[in-house]
């Protein structure tokens, strides 16, 4: 999972991108980032503080920090982590280098976090080619008079998944605990401890096909909304019940028993 942003952060887009990185280490997840200042370095440290594993992305060459005052971070992420580029060693910082090395940190993440973007940022380039790959976006809500949060908002307008807590991050991966108090059960789209699938999940794995579906034709057949086919499609690749292709979604072939219904039936 990548977490990233803007290297102007404020306080509140650290804390958030902190929170966010602790939790998904303490999950057993490993944090992919940039190592540039600010949302980038505050997911790498929370990372390694909470005693999980993340993955640093250059522009430049592995023995190469960027920018040179995180050498020590640059060091503690090889001793938790790794340390990756498609540079050669030795290779400093040059013209188009970070937006390359973004497709890479896009490619290894299945979610990518965006905490506070401008509409210019880095991230938001990540966003993009993570979109291109299939891969879903998710944005942290930011104030909207912050021009550090414009971008990441915007992602949030066109669609991306809104992470408004560390408990969202967690019921995106279907690793929530939180039980709601009046009636016991887990949250909305949430997994069960069983293993059994959610209503959402199974809505999903039965409006699905033979042949790849496009989000919008699944959430007609399973007469959900956008929102939450994109958590439950989430959390089902991350099973491996479902597969992403280039032309849209259909379920692993290990589950190529499951049932289908008529209106799977007829877009497949």
């Amino acid at each position: 999972m990548a977490i990233v942003g803007t290297r102007e952060a404020s306080e509140y887009g650290a804390r958030s991108a902190a929170q966010l990185a602790a939790a998904a280490a303490k999950a057993g997840l490993v944090v992919v980032s940039g190592l540039a200042r600010g949302i980038d370095a505050a997911a790498h440290r929370a990372a390694i503080e909470a005693g999980g594993r993340t993955v640093a992305v250059l522009g430049t060459g592995v023995d190469v920090p960027y920018p040179s005052s995180h050498r020590s971070l640059h060091q503690l992420v090889q001793q938790n982590g790794a340390v990756v580029s498609e540079m050669e060693p030795g290779r400093t910082a040059f013209p188009g280098c970070f937006p390359r090395r973004n497709r890479i940190i896009a490619g290894l993440s299945k979610l990518v976090v965006v905490v506070e973007a401008g509409f210019k940022s880095g991230a938001l380039n990540t966003a993009n080619w993570a979109q291109q790959m299939g891969r879903d976006v998710a944005a942290v809500p930011g104030h909207i008079d912050d021009p550090r949060a414009a971008g990441s908002n915007q992602l949030i307008r066109d669609g991306a998944l809104v992470l408004a807590d560390v408990e969202d991050l967690l019921m995106v991966w279907g690793l929530s605990t939180f039980t709601h108090p009046s009636h016991g059960s887990s949250a909305p789209g949430a997994a069960t401890d069983s293993g059994d699938l959610s209503p959402e999940d199974r809505a999903i794995l039965l409006a699905l096909g033979p042949r790849p579906i496009k989000l919008e034709e699944i959430a007609f057949a399973s007469s959900l909304s956008l929102r939450q086919v994109g958590d439950s499609l989430l959390r089902l690749e991350i099973r491996g019940r479902v597969e992403a292709t280039p032309g849209g979604y259909l379920r692993s072939q290990a589950l190529s028993d499951f049932p289908t219904n008529s209106a799977a039936q007829v877009l497949g």
